[in-house]
Formats: structure tokens, sequence, C-alpha cells
């Protein structure tokens, strides 16, 4: 039975009629085909993908949606279509009955349509039990099945309009209800139900909607169009945004299907041109061609969108996947490992890399589509053109190799350029945190030539990367056209019977621009490959560093061991190939025990807790602790957080405890004086606290913690002595709040020893003595000897002390050196100490004066046109017109060829040959001449203006951020200023001269098509204008929120990477204390919030695709339809001309929007790096017409005349109304209370903060006259924290190279450091690490005291320089220092006043107000402050 028999029993009802389909005016489908194929496609569509999406469903469970009015209509009007279904095949048994002959379809349809529609009904019960809101599959059910019944529809008014007699009522009926329920269920499909019963989204306050979202608003992106409208309204803020789904699913949609749609639009773009040639088909052809090319285009467009979602979420999970292992990584690589990587380079990795391999995954499916996309073109290539394509094919084999090429220069280049920004980060970095040093030194202009040095050589590999791209883009752009060329050539050369007309010319060169996408692409993504392989190596290498060895130290369990920590013939390295730092070594503390250990600078006291905290590598031996660890630093780590936070430092805050705590590390002053109290927002490595108080700051945290086994490194040193004494009593002596725990003390203060348990001496990494005090004294070792020699003074004092408890007075006047916001209330400072003062003092504070640093603010609005011409000064206006004019003659060319192409298909064929060809070959060829020069030259001058502004902006902002005072450092913090130096700085190096191409080149596209279509098609004129508005309109509504979300991200950003370095530089404290789950999440927290911002962006693009590629098929389909219209007077060439430009139009409209959206977020960065120019800036550095004399100051005379500075406008005087009087060549020591105010004198002298009343004068000379170098210059200071640079040792003491070899040595012999120095094997080129760290303090501090030898100058400024060396050193350095500055005016800010004793004359400061000033005996004799201090130091 055949299939006409199977629809009418006498086959008058065939399946298929050309006549009445193809060659009619008015076509229709038989009724046999509307009955069997148009009612089978929906049922087939639904039978095949149920069973899938079942399997789907019972997978993917999202939880149960209640019945809802949604639903409950989807399943009633599905019951009712299966009911109509019955109903018509009922009718037909009925119609049977009375015995008319029913053909087998009107049984067989029917009855399957029904069955079809059951399933339909379950499928929705299915759904809403699993939780899905809204589906797909449904909807395109209903869809399809809609457009089918359409076609019958039509088909049925027609038949009743022209033969009304023969209309069956009863199924006409049952149809119409049919179709019109059909449309209720696609408008219903269209609508998205309720969430699930607990779902993540009921729980969530500001959910992504779209999980929530309907499938048609997913596929067109119309659920981010809320947040566009409230970004467009205003600028966005981060309350807008959505928190981030939980899991970003997107079922990948394979880039093969666009590839296919790619072909389908050509063979529709074919048959069209076919159809203005033969004039005897009826119009409705074109009409049909012209939808047809419409919907293939619409739905390409979904699916690649979709399909460029699914790769953007995907990029995104993967640079969360990266920075997370990083993270989790730096936490436990060694400490060798930590040298070879450095900060910045690991902040590389967690930015730049994690990026690339969030740009690869875009394309990474280039990889196979491309060379597919080739082999398809040139098959429909060979079909049009035969075997010349073979020409064109050799072109592009030739040009493969040569991209490849450049991609490998283009590797090498990239990794040279990524070390020395590498290198550039570090040190910018170092820069930073040693700002003020550079300041004190007046080195600000050495460490910029050093950065601008870097900076040259990374500008040389990018301009040598520029005329490679400049090559690689001349063979990118000639590429298609030298393969047309040569098809063209041999093809009408070969034969003279082959004619170019406008079909093959036409569909030729819309193949042929199918061919350039791929072939754009490659290098693209090989580049792009490259590049992620780089950085694939590099996080390979740092993933793959040693990590720390989790049994350096064992951990047992509740013993029968008395002892709290054993370590048992241990030998210790920093690494696994270095010699052992420690040997020998061999420790039994018992629990609760007091351990001091003592010893000269670098004799590994530091170590041996390093070696107990398992941060060493153990060669040898055995270690074990028992109990928790609490560990206190010899330089304090603060983080970025309240004070508060810092003590309690992630455990659950307990009151009472807490207040002990602060009370026994005399935190209670500071307190006060602080302007939020304990909720003070402490600036990045502690800038707003003086060194005593991060250090007391860093003493709270590990009581707080209250664990079982203490480890000290020398935390007394930075603090006063008095101060000193108070926390030794309340904390860590045997009456301490630590009594009872195991302490182990690494000190130098004598005073503390008599009361300890044990005391190990180290000597060179070893211990050589061991016992109590009484034991080491009677031994008459070494210890004995030491002792002997400092400590004739202390020792009286100490003796009386062990007896009876000194009653504690007072505390320590506290408050920050440094305190920015210090409100300098006159406080009653007489132990106030019970808690509701406390309280009150919190209460009273302010919240807004806690706050200091601030966060990187986003701008908002449109990017002020000005910022444009900035970056156009900056490469220079004739460069940048002379660029834009070649971008003109270019695509003046390429239009030129292409018109001179549809001439030539135009030409008249005579006797089978087109005459005049080589003159039409030549013409072609001279344009596509032209065209490749200009791409070249204006790739050429587009980078190299483009490098031209990057190197003036970078060298601006480096000068105005190295010209800011200090205060700009301590409110800004350095992951902004990184941020600046790293990012921006890569955005305009690279991104900004490419992006700058791709926008003016796809503008000039845009013209140039829309010029084509005009000429040829004047009828479009109507329709561009209103086109053109709505871009422009989709354009500003998007870039308005786009560029809002892009400032969010990028602020968003900085948190990461300054949490990041700051987890780097409190590494061991963090391991110690265990704390290591928190940190990792707090930096998955901020890479969330980061994310939060970056997706809707992502989505927001897809949004504007999705539109705007609409509105370009909208072009294409009116160009279409205006040529079938006018298709009597049109020429095939100029038609083939106008379409073949409207295809290109979308894209390059495409382009345009994207582009000009992200000229606009990209010259952001231009607009950030452009900021620092109108902050505030320090006074001129020098002058103009200087009148120093050479010598200045010549004798040292300092005078200070009612003198007072304050640190904010806003705030109090920190010291006011201060005159003295110093001689030349007298020694001062200035001494106080923490916060007295010493250090703010001294940053008055060097004018890092300016007078605020007042003057003071060198030698005769007002200081505030003078440039800031010649000041800084000619004075020498030595500063509290010893900082170092990476770099070799030569370079620390002298960056200008001003001094000779012999000079240097002789320094360093002065220093004491003359024999370490000799004993590296590189001497004065050893390279110190970032920060100096391997060097230790106190050697450090000595290369600080060798600075100022070798500087020399009449005034030196010692600012408790000797605070973190043992006293043998510091005897040393008093003694050179009495030496050699025998005639110079010293200042010296004291700790421990035995050093100050023999001084002229001394100033007592107290509250930021003179005290007393005379000399120490005079002083004494007072018995005033002075005394008072003498006294708790031991000292009268």
């Amino acid at each position: 039975m055949g299939i006409d028999s199977f629809c009418s029993l006498d086959g008058s009802d065939p399946f298929w009629d050309w006549n009445r389909t193809w060659q009619t005016h008015n076509p229709d489908l038989t009724p046999c085909f509307q009955n069997t194929v148009l009612v089978w496609i929906p049922c087939l569509y639904l039978w095949l993908s149920a069973p899938f999406y079942i399997l789907y469903l019972k997978r993917n469970d999202r939880g149960y949606i209640c019945m809802t009015h949604l639903n409950r209509a989807k399943t009633v009007i599905g019951f009712a279509l299966w009911l109509i279904c019955w109903a018509d095949v009922f009718y037909s048994f009925w119609e049977r009955g009375h015995d008319a002959t029913i053909a087998p379809v009107y049984l067989v349809s029917p009855t399957m349509l029904g069955v079809t529609m059951l399933l339909a009904t379950f499928l929705i019960q299915y759904e809403r039990m699993k939780g899905v809101q809204s589906s797909g599959v449904m909807l395109n059910f209903w869809l399809v099945a809609l457009v089918c019944a359409t076609v019958t529809f039509r088909s049925k008014i027609l038949h009743a309009l022209t033969e009304p007699a023969s209309v069956n009522v009863f199924k006409y009926t049952t149809f119409y209800i049919y179709y019109t329920m059909l449309l209720i269920s696609l408008i219903l499909a269209c609508l998205s139900d309720q969430p699930p019963l607990f779902s993540q989204a009921v729980k969530d306050s500001n959910p992504c909607p779209e999980l929530g979202a309907s499938f048609l608003s997913r596929i067109t992106f119309w659920w981010i169009t809320g947040l566009m409208v409230i970004g467009y309204k205003r600028p966005l803020e981060e309350k807008d945004l959505w928190s981030l789904n939980t899991e970003d699913k997107s079922e990948k949609v394979v880039p093969q299907l666009v590839r296919r749609w790619d072909q389908e639009c050509n063979k529709v773009k074919r048959l069209l041109i076919q159809f203005v040639n033969d004039s005897s088909a009826p119009t409705w052809h074109g009409y049909f061609y012209t939808t047809l090319l419409l919907v293939c285009t619409c739905v390409q467009t979904l699916i690649l969108q979709k399909y460029f979602h699914v790769c953007f979420v995907t990029g995104m999970r993967l640079r969360t996947a990266i920075v997370g292992a990083v993270y989790r990584k730096a936490l436990v690589i060694t400490n060798a490992a930590r040298r070879t990587s450095t900060v910045g380079e690991i902040v590389n990795l967690m930015s730049v890399d994690a990026q690339r391999f969030m740009d690869l995954i875009t394309y990474i499916n280039m990889i196979w589509s491309a060379p597919l996309q080739v082999i398809l073109a040139l098959y429909f290539l060979w079909q049009n053109l035969g075997p010349s394509v073979l020409a064109g094919v050799a072109v592009m084999v030739l040009m493969v190799p040569l991209n490849a090429v450049i991609a490998m220069k283009t590797k090498t280049y990239q990794v040279a350029q990524m070390k020395s920004k590498d290198n550039r980060i570090k040190l910018m970095n170092e820069v930073l945190n040693g700002i003020k040093v550079l300041k004190l030194y007046a080195w600000e202009l050495a460490f910029k030539d050093k950065v601008s040095a870097i900076r040259e050589s990374e500008l040389r590999v990018l301009m040598k990367t520029a005329y490679l791209g400049a090559v690689s883009t001349f063979t990118w752009v000639c590429a298609p056209f030298l393969v047309a060329l040569s098809t063209f050539a041999v093809y009408v050369l070969v034969d003279d019977h082959n004619i170019l007309d406008a079909q093959k010319a036409f569909v030729s060169l819309a193949l042929f621009n199918i061919l350039r996408f791929p072939l754009n692409m490659l290098p693209m993504v090989i580049s792009s490959m490259v590049q992620a392989s780089v950085s694939m190596k590099r996080l390979r290498v740092f993933l793959s560093h040693e990590e720390l060895d989790e049994d350096n130290v064992e951990r047992p369990a509740i013993t029968a061991s008395p002892d709290s920590i054993r370590i048992v013939d241990g030998a210790f390295s920093w690494s696994k190939h270095d010699s052992p730092t420690l040997k020998r070594i061999n420790v039994r503390v018992p629990e609760g025990a007091f351990v001091a250990v003592v010893g000269h600078v670098g004799s590994g006291k530091s170590s041996l807790l390093s070696a107990l905290l398992g941060e060493m590598q153990k060669q040898e031996g055995s270690v074990s602790i028992k109990g928790s660890v609490a560990y206190v630093p010899q330089q304090a780590w603060i983080q970025n957080a309240t004070l508060k936070d810092n003590i309690l430092f992630g455990r659950e805050a307990k009151d009472s405890w807490y207040e002990k705590v602060v009370e026994a590390c005399a935190l209670l002053p500071d307190l006060e004086v602080l302007p939020g109290g304990d909720l003070t927002e402490i600036g990045e490595k502690g800038v707003n606290l003086s060194g005593g108080q991060k250090q007391r700051v860093s003493v709270a945290r590990a009581v707080y913690c209250n664990c079982a086994v203490y480890l000290l490194d020398d935390p007394l040193s930075a603090v006063d002595a008095h101060v000193g004494k108070h926390i030794f009593e309340k904390v860590i002596g045997p009456q301490g709040l630590l009594q009872g725990r195991t302490r182990v003390l690494v000190t130098h203060g004598l005073s503390f020893l008599p009361q300890a348990d044990l005391i190990l001496v180290m000597v060179d990494g070893e211990i050589t003595e061991m016992g109590s005090y009484t034991e080491l004294l009677g031994r008459q070792g070494a210890f004995a000897e030491f002792l002997r020699t400092y400590a004739s003074t202390e020792q009286e004092e100490v003796e009386e002390s062990v007896g009876e408890a000194v009653p504690r007075k007072g505390l320590e006047n506290g408050g920050p050196a440094a305190v920015l916001g210090q409100s300098q209330i006159s406080l009653n400072a007489a132990g106030k100490t019970e808690a509701n003062d406390v309280a009150a003092a919190k209460t009273t504070k302010s919240t807004e004066a806690a706050r200091l640093t601030e966060a990187d603010k986003a701008n908002t609005g449109r990017v002020k046109l000005s910022v444009f011409w900035e970056y156009m000064k900056a490469i220079g206006l004739p460069l940048s017109i002379f660029s834009i004019f070649l971008f003109f003659c270019h695509h003046l060319s390429s239009l030129g060829s292409n018109y001179w192409l549809s001439l030539w298909t135009d030409d008249p064929v005579i006797n089978n040959t087109q005459p005049n060809r080589e003159m039409r070959l030549g013409v072609y060829g001279a344009f596509g001449l032209t065209q490749g020069i200009a791409v070249f030259w204006y790739s050429v001058t587009v980078s190299v203006g483009g490098i031209l502004a990057s190197r003036y902006l970078h060298q601006t902002m480096l000068y105005n951020v190295l010209r800011s005072p200090m205060s700009f450092f301590e409110r800004t913090p350095s992951g902004n200023l990184v941020n600046r130096f790293a990012k921006e700085t890569d955005t305009i190096d690279t991104v900004i001269p490419s992006i700058i191409k791709m926008f003016m080149g796809s503008m000039f596209n845009v013209l140039g098509s829309c010029a084509v279509i005009l000429i040829a098609t004047p009828l479009v004129a109507i329709i561009i204008p209103p086109l053109g508005l709505l871009y422009f309109f989709v354009q500003r509504f998007y870039v308005a929120s786009s560029r809002q979300l892009k400032r969010l991200e990028s602020v968003s950003r900085s948190p990461v990477y300054t949490h990041f370095n700051e987890t780097l530089l409190g590494t061991s404290v963090i391991r110690a204390f265990g704390e290591q789950q928190r940190f990792i999440r707090e930096s998955d927290g901020r890479v969330d919030h980061n994310q939060t911002a970056y997706f809707p962006s992502i989505v927001a693009n897809r949004w504007l695709a999705v539109r705007l590629e609409f509105v370009g098929n909208c072009i294409v389909t009116f160009a279409a339809l205006f040529a079938v219209m006018a298709r009597d007077s049109l020429s095939p060439g100029i038609m083939g001309l106008s379409i073949s430009y409207a295809l290109q139009v979308t894209t390059s409209l495409n382009w345009l929007v994207r582009m000009s959206s992200e000229v606009e977020t990209n010259i952001v960065a231009v607009e950030k790096v452009k900021e620092y120019g109108d902050t505030e800036k320090e006074a001129e550095w020098r002058l103009e017409h200087s009148t120093l004399p050479a010598g200045w100051p010549t004798t040292g005379h300092i005078e200070i005349r009612n003198f007072g500075l304050r640190y904010r406008e806003d705030l109090e005087l920190a010291i006011s109304d201060i005159s003295v009087n110093i001689e030349g060549g007298e020694k001062v020591g200035i001494v106080g209370r923490t916060g007295a105010g010493k250090s703010s004198l001294t940053l008055g002298l060097f004018r890092i903060i300016e007078a605020a009343q007042g003057e003071i004068c060198i030698d005769g000379v007002n200081i505030a006259k003078l440039g800031l170098h010649e000041l800084r210059s000619r004075i020498t200071i030595i500063p509290q924290d010893p900082v170092l640079f990476s770099g070799s040792l030569r370079m620390n003491l002298d960056p200008f190279d001003g001094y000779t070899d012999e000079e240097v040595w002789r320094a360093l012999e002065l220093a004491h450091l003359k024999n370490f120095v000799s004993g590296l094997p590189d001497k004065l080129n050893h390279e110190c690490s970032e920060g100096g760290e391997n060097l230790s303090l106190g050697q450090r501090q000595l290369v600080c005291l060798a600075r100022a030898l070798l500087r020399k100058t009449k005034i030196l400024v010692l600012d408790e320089a000797t605070a973190a060396v043992d006293l043998e050193t510091d005897n040393l350095i008093q003694s050179t220092i009495r030496t050699q500055f025998e005639d110079c005016t010293v200042l010296t800010i004291a700790h421990r006043l035995n050093t100050i004793m023999d001084y002229t004359r001394v100033l007592v400061l107290d509250k930021g107000h003179m005290a007393e000033f005379g000399s120490p005996s005079n002083l004494i004799a007072k018995k005033g402050i002075f005394y008072k201090m003498a006294k708790d130091s031991g000292l009268v």
C-alpha cells in the first residue's frame, strides 16, 4: 500500500504535486502531505526526545513545585487537545459505520496525535515534580506543532473560500479549536513557573534570575534586562548585583551547528542571486528565500550566543579554580620555594595567567571547528569554480607557516615581556612597602630610574611584538583577498569559456569571507594557546614547589612523657639542599616551663623557633610538640582589619578574657587614643600603629587564643623598657596570664633571665650552654662572660625586683606614633583599667574616625571625552590623524575592489567569453595591493602610538605616585597601587591599541557596507535610519550597565590581591595558629564576590549580541527583500554586491558596538592611571634657584621654634609648641612614653609631615624653604624598621653609585659587617631577597647603620635604631656612633635609656608637649618624668 493510497483509497489525493507547490503563484501543499508529514513531525520530535529528557530530569532533580494556576492551565489544555484528537478518531469511525469510505490516514494520524498530547501532558506534570520552572523541550514541541498546523490552517481557509460546498463542518470546527489551543499552549510554555520548594533561590536575598527565567527569556537573555534598566537609570552599585549561582550549568551547544548554519545561509544566498537572474520564477520564491534567510540567521544567533555563554561561564569557573589553587599552595610552600617565586610573580599568576585561561576557553573549540569550516567552504567553492580553487588553497597553505613563525616569535617575546613585568611589579611592590625609607633617604629618583629601566626593556619587547603584529595583520587581511585574486585569475585565464558571472563571483566571495573567519581565528587561537601554555608552565612550576613537610614536627597525643617540647639530635636547614643552619640541637622542655633563648645577632635564635613550628626542613633527628601552639614573630604581622579582629584572630569573642588580655598587653591607653577604640581599622601592615603597638597587638593575639605552647620571638624589643617590664610581669613571667603554659622567649633583655626556668645560649646555630640562670653563672662559661660585660648596671636592679614585684604605676602613655586620626585627648593616664571604662571608651569613639584605608572607588557615569583626548595627546596628534587617514585608504580600496568585481561580472558575454578580462584582473589586483600596504602601515602606526602613549602614561603615573606624601600611602591600600601598575598598565600596553584597531576597522566597515547597500537598493534608505537609531539606543543602554559592571569588577578585584599579599607576608603566623582554613575561606569569599560582578557582565554581553544580531538580520532581510521587489531594475552584479555587504554588516555592526563599549570600558584604565595626577603632592624635590651652599649643614646647629604638626587636616596637633636650641655636635636623646610624639618630631625634621605651626632652622636656614631632596639628602636617619630592597647589597647601601668600593667597604667595617660580607660568595654583589629576608633583623639594622656611615652628614637621627639588636651589637653600634659621628649632631629616640645616659642633653616629651630638657644628670636630680623612666629601667 503506497503513501498515496494510504491518504485516499482511489489515489485522488497524491502525496506531492510540484504544480501545486512550486510552479504556481499561489502555492499550497496537498491534503495528503498535510495529514501525514505535518501531523507526524511534532509527534516524532516529542517521542524521540522524551526518553532522553525523562532520563535527564531523573538525574537533575531540582525539588518539587507545588500546583499553580499556570500548571493547572497547561494540564487542562493538554487533556482538551487529547479529547479533540479522539473526537476526530471517533468521528471517522462513525462515518465508517455510515458506509463512507475512510482512508486509513484519518484514523492513524489523529490517534497518533492524541497519544502524543497525552505524553505532553504527562511531561508537563513530570517536569513540575522535578522542579523544572520552564522547559525548552516543551516550548519547541508547541512551536513545531503550531508551525505545522499554520500551513494546514491557511490551506483550510483557502479551501473554504474557493470550494465552500465540500467543507466538512465537524472536522473544520475541531481543527480550529485544536489550532487555538495550540496557540494558548505555546504562550503558556513561554511563561515560567514558581521556584521549587526549598530551592536556593528562596533562601537568597537577591538570587540570580537566570534559574527562574523561562526558556525563551534564557535563550534571548531577556532575564538580565531588569538589571540593565537599573543601570541605565542610575549607575549600578554593589547591592544591585545578584548572588552567584550555585552551579552555573548550561547545555553545551556544539559550535558545529553554527558552522552548518553559515553554510545554509550561503546556499540561500546562492538561490537568491539565481532568482534575480531567472526572471520567469514566481515572485513569492524571492520572498520565501528572504524569510528563510531571516529564520536561519536568527536561529544561528541564538545557538551561537548560548554557546558563548557556556564558554564564558566555564572560563569564569576556571579562573576561580586557579586563584583558589594558587592561594592554597601559597600557604604550604617552603621558605626556600618562596624565595624562587616572588610576591609579584604569584600575584601575576592570579591576575594575568588566570585571565589567559579564561580567554582561551572561549576559542578552544575553534581548534577543530576552524579546519571543519575551511573544508566545507572549499567543498562549496569547488562546486562553484572547479579546480581553480586549488590556486587559492595553495596561497592559504603558504600563509600557514608564515603565521606559525610569527606565533612562535610572539611566544618568545611574550615570555620576555612577562619576565620584565614580574620584575617591575616586584620592584614596585617593594618601593610601595618601603616608601617611607625612600622618602627619608631621598632615594625616590634612584628607584624611579630602576623601575624605568625595567619598563624600557619591557617596551622594547612590546615594540618588536608590534612590528610582528603588523606583519600578521597584513597577512590576515590580504590572505582572503590573495586567495580570491589567485582563484579568479586562474579561473578566467585557464579557459576562455570560463565566465565570471554574479552568481559565481559573489557566492565565491561569500565563501572566501567564511574562510577569512577561521583563518583569522586560527592564529589568534594558536597565540592564545601559546600564551596559555606559557601560563600553564608557570602555574605548573609554582604548584609543584616543595611543600612544608607535615612530619617536620610530631604532634603526639597526650602521652606519659612530661616534656612539652623535645628535639633530639636535630639538624635543620631552610631548604632540602642547603647545609644545615642549626646543628646538633638537643632540647627537652618540661610542661609549663619558661625558657629563654639568648645569643648574638644571627646566631640562629629565630631559626630555632622556626624549626619548632615546622617551617624549616628537618634533615635529621626528631621534633615533637605537645598541644596547640601560639607564635609571636619578631616583626609583628598585622592584618588590615579592626584592632579587635586582629586580636581575636578568628576565635569567638569572650569579653572578660578579651579585656584581661588587652590590659595585660598594655593596650588600654592605646585604645583611648585610637579614634575608634578597638574598632579602629588598622591599615595594611599596621601602617597606623607604632612599632611598639604592633608588637603588643601581636602578643595580645597570641595570648588571647589560649594555647598550650607559646613561642615568642623577641616581642619586647620594640616596646619601651617599662612597658616591656609590664608585659613581662602581666603576661610572660611567673605571675603572668600565661603561667603554667610552656613559654619559649627569644630575648636580648637581661633583666628577664633570672626568672627563666631554663636558658639556652646559642652560638652559630648550636646550643652551647643550657641551664638555669644560677647554674650558668656558676659555670663561668660564655654566658657568665656575656653577662659581666653588660649587666653591671642592670644587675643590681634585677636582684631587687626578683624579690618584690614592683607595683604597676600608670601605664604606657598609649597612642600610636603615627596614628592617622590622633585626636590627642588629654587623658588622665592614671591606670584606667576597669572594664567599664574600656566599654565607655569604645562607645564614644565614632565609627567614621575608625575608617582609614580608602577602598578602591568605582567611578560612575560615562567616561569623559577628556580621557580620550588625553590618550590621543599621549600618542601624539599627527600620528593619530595619520593612522585614521590610513584606515580610510584601506577601506576605500576594499570597497573599490568589490565594486570593480561587480562591474566585471556584469560585462556582456560575447562568443562565450568576456572581453578585456586582463584589464579587469589587473585593476582588481592593484586595488588589493593598495589595501595591503595601507593595512600594514596603519597597524604599525596604531601599535607604535599605543606604546608611546603607554610609556608616557606609566612614567607620569610613577612620578606622581613617588611625589605623593606619606599620608597618601597610608590611606591607599597597596593592592590598589599594584593593580594600577599591573593590570591597568597591561591594559594600556596591549589591550587598548588592538581594540582601537578593531574599532576603527569595524566602524569603516559599517559605513562602507551601508554606502554600498544604499547605492544598490536605494529603498533601504527608509530602513537604515530607524534601525540605526535602534542600534544606537541599544548600544547606549548596554554601555551604561556594562561600563559600571566592569568598574565594579575591577574594584572588587583589588581586595583579592590585597588579601593575598597580606597572607603571603603572614604565612608563618597563619600556619603556627593553624588558621589556614579560615584564610582560604576568606580568599574564596573575596574571589566569589569579584565573580558576582563579572557574571552579569558576561550575560550583558550575550544580551547585547542577541539584540544586535537580530537587528542586523533585519538589515540583511530588508536588503534581500528590496532586491526582490526591484529585481527588474537590478543587475545581478550589483545585487550580489549589495547582499554580500548586507551579510557582512551584521558582524561589523556587532563588532562596532562591542568594540565601542570595549573602548569605553578599557579606556577606564587610562582614567585610573591619570587619577593619581590630581592627588595632593609633596613640596618640590629640588628648587629651581637653590641658594644652598655646597657643604650645608656645616655645623649641624638645629633650632626648633614653637614647632607643631598634625597628621590630618581635621585632627588636633600631634605635637605642639616645641622650642629647642641644639648646638652643632651635641648628642641629644629624645625619650617619652610610646605615642608621646617622639617619631612625629623626626617626621617634622624630614618634612615627611609639614609643620602646622612654628619652624625648624638648621644652620640658620629655614628648612621649609628648601627642596625636599636638598633637605633629606643632607641629614641622615637610621629608621626604626630596617628596610632593604631586593637587589645587590651594594645597591642597598648606595643606589646612586656615588661612592667608591673602598668607601663602601670602610663603611661596612665600621658597621661590623665586614666579616659577614666578605664571607659571602658574591661579597658586595650578594643578592638580598625581597625585603631583605635572607639577612637577620639585626644584620639588616647594621646595613642601615652602614648607609648612615656612608653618607656621613652633619646631622644624624637614630629612630629606636637598636631595638632589634642584642646588647653586644648595641654596644658596637653606640661606640661606632660615638667615634664616627663625634663632631656631628646626633638625635636619638631611645627605648633603652642606658644608650643615652652619656649624651649631652635629653629631651623628654609627654603627650606632644615638651616636658623636660636638660643634661641626664640634672633631669635625674629633678626627680621628674625622666627619673621615673630611668628607675623603671633600673638605671638609678
